[in-house]
């Protein structure tokens, strides 16, 4: 069932209290699986990133380079080119809404990189989105504990190069809630406090398909740490394993898992299509 919740950032701020919050994805790369190239720019960037604030996005992800498997990494440089700017440019934007009041999207940056996080910070990011829970830059965790920003913290296994070369787990959810408890740990004890944090048991980040699934049925085991969940599954390969979709087929699929785990509480949801995500998940709102 849908409860209001509240994710705590910085410097007093919050998001919420709502019962979902929506993140649009600004993918600012040339190889993203599902809309790589299509807003490599900057200025496209932000133009994506301001259509999607209309549509209702409290979140706008802002990613320059691409996670998905396989992909090649980018150097510090050349990421940072590609996102700063982007943030820096929605930072000083606003949107008002029918009270007048400011309900322009926060700005979350997806990156693992120490330095890319802390200059996206200084530009006005609030949300750090790290597949890596600090695993491949150790650094990210001062930057975390100094600026004290919302952070997501996800589980993957390995680097997107080689995460899904043949994946094991005993058990993946036992797995993953271990994980979430010992990273928690370090995060508190480096001092960005717990309420800060959402979990993101990390779909397609070094799982099979079973794997999947397996973390979809027992998602309120994640729920057990009371944090928000935080769950991308938008448009991914998971509904080509279930269903032989291709990319540009799965945003029925994608909008059905949507709604099912928001009716079971996960609250936040990472996603391409903003304004179906909106409707569908108001409907759950009302149902539930």
């Amino acid at each position: 069932m849908m409860a209001d919740i509240t994710w705590k950032l910085n410097g007093g701020r919050a998001l919420g209290p709502a019962p979902f919050f929506i993140a649009g994805i600004v993918n600012v790369t040339p190889d993203s699986f599902y809309d790589g190239g299509l807003h490599a720019s900057a200025g496209s960037a932000v133009e994506h990133a301001v259509r999607l604030a209309a549509q209702g996005a409290d979140i706008l992800d802002i990613g320059g380079e691409s996670t998905r498997p396989y992909a090649d990494p980018v150097s510090l440089e050349q990421e940072m080119e590609r996102v700063v700017p982007v943030v820096r440019e929605l930072s000083q934007m606003q949107m008002r809404g029918p009270d007048g009041e400011d309900v322009w999207p926060l700005i979350s940056v997806d990156t693992y990189k120490a330095g890319v996080a802390a200059a996206a910070l200084e530009a006005g990011a609030e949300i750090i989105n790290d597949v890596s829970a600090c695993a491949f830059d150790p650094q990210l965790v001062d930057v975390l504990g100094q600026y004290k920003p919302g952070y997501v913290l996800m589980h993957s296994l390995g680097r997107p190069e080689t995460m899904q070369d043949e994946p094991h787990y005993d058990d993946v959810v036992d797995s993953i809630m271990l994980f979430f408890e010992q990273k928690l740990n370090v995060l508190q004890k480096a001092g960005l406090p717990a309420e800060r944090v959402v979990l993101d048991p990390g779909i397609g980040f070094g799982k099979t398909l079973e794997h999947n699934f397996q973390i979809l049925r027992n998602i309120e085991r994640f729920m057990d740490f009371g944090l928000p969940v935080y769950m991308g599954l938008s448009n991914k390969s998971l509904w080509q394993g279930l269903l032989g979709l291709g990319p540009e087929d799965r945003c029925n699929a994608t909008q059905v898992a949507t709604a099912l785990l928001a009716a079971r509480g996960v609250a936040i949801h990472r996603v391409h299509e903003v304004a179906l995500t909106r409707q569908s998940l108001t409907i759950v709102r009302e149902m539930a």
